[in-house]
């Protein structure tokens, strides 16, 4: 039981329509969120950082969005897990041009990037700790995301209860698409405060499920409908229990952002 609970966690600590080429960041330089990941008895179990800061690439402005993650408390003690995801987008067309992920696991690290060339359609894998798994993807319409991202980026959506969006998600070198539902209304207590949040529920439907969605697992975000649009939850849920990421700590961005949501 206790392996299955960990493998579950580690997933929900990885938790970092096919957008248009003007896609917009929902994140903007300066700003910071910080997640307290709880799983049953255990309130402190992990964190998940997210933060944005201007960078510059090919000589180009954009915008870089770290995602660090590790585990907590108690847990730490069994299982000593830390992760760091990094995507750059373009301040142009918002488009990821380039995403890497490192992490440490007792014995199973992990270094990958995936390299973005939008004109050929196509993503450059790259694992830097096994080289016989790189290769050259093809990239469906769309710009693809990460996935911590795509949830954070559903914060700028306009999505009413029982309406859908499609989203392009990139896992490791494989892209996929995740319809996102609009499910209802709700009010959440944290130590922020309370909020009036939309709950969104993105589903694997129009690919085969892949990862935690073929093990049946459920993904819920909760966005807060206030002029912010936090996401101030994050779960993953699956068939034993279920992981809570709660918002304990905002910054808000080094300018404000005046435009308007998608």
């Amino acid at each position: 039981m206790f392996l299955l609970m960990r493998r579950a966690l580690l997933l929900l600590l990885l938790l970092t329509g096919p957008a248009r080429a003007d896609l917009q960041l929902a994140l903007r330089p300066g700003e910071e969120l910080t997640y307290r990941v709880s799983w049953g008895v255990l309130s402190n179990a992990g964190e998940i950082r997210i933060a944005a800061r201007t960078e510059t690439n090919d000589r180009q402005p954009c915008t870089l969005v770290v995602t660090t993650t590790s585990t907590r408390g108690f847990l730490r003690g069994l299982f000593q897990f830390d992760a760091r995801a990094e995507s750059v987008f373009s301040d142009r067309t918002g488009r990821m041009l380039v995403h890497t992920e490192r992490s440490a696991a007792g014995k199973k690290p992990t270094d990958t990037m995936l390299t973005f060339d939008y004109g050929q359609s196509r993503a450059d894998f790259r694992d830097l700790i096994q080289p016989a798994k790189n290769q050259v993807v093809a990239l469906p319409p769309g710009d693809p995301l990460d996935l911590i991202t795509c949830l954070v980026q559903t914060r700028s959506w306009n999505l009413q209860p029982g309406e859908q969006r499609d989203v392009l998600v990139m896992f490791e070198e494989e892209p996929y698409v995740l319809t996102v539902h609009a499910l209802r209304y709700e009010t959440l207590r944290t130590s922020l405060g309370t909020f009036n949040t939309l709950v969104l529920e993105p589903r694997m439907e129009k690919t085969a499920p892949k990862g935690m969605f073929k093990r049946g697992s459920n993904v819920r975000v909760w966005i807060s409908q206030d002029a912010r649009r936090l996401p101030v939850r994050f779960e993953v849920e699956f068939r034993f229990g279920a992981g809570v990421s709660t918002l304990v700590q905002y910054t808000a961005p080094a300018v404000a952002d005046a435009r308007p949501s998608s």
